[in-house]
């Protein structure tokens, strides 16, 4: 789902509200996610997930094209963890596993 069949979604659900307003809400709860991860805080969603700021440590990478070593500085990555909930509702709705003819 992209961010503009959300709104759309959010917006057929609640015909009270204008579409600017709809735009609006959407736009302020992913900034203050991305604010929040920004000053390395947690954003806990209950029975939806969380989402953190993990520390990747500098390392030494390698150029696929030319297998030439280079330096990979530390960096700040966002991780979300789905919530009990989510994963349910996911595993519930999701097709068992074909096993392989063998």
């Amino acid at each position: 789902m992209t961010r503009s069949e959300l709104m759309a979604e959010l917006a057929d659900a609640n015909p009270h509200l204008r579409a600017g307003d709809v735009e609006r809400i959407v736009a302020t709860v992913f900034d203050e996610i991305t604010e929040a991860l920004a000053r390395g805080q947690r954003v806990e969603l209950r029975g939806f997930g969380a989402f953190t700021v993990k520390q990747r440590d500098a390392r030494t990478g390698r150029n696929p094209r030319t297998g030439q070593t280079v330096s990979v500085d530390s960096k700040s990555v966002p991780f979300f963890k789905a919530g009990k909930e989510l994963r349910e509702r996911v595993n519930a709705g999701a097709s068992p596993r074909r096993r392989a003819a063998g």
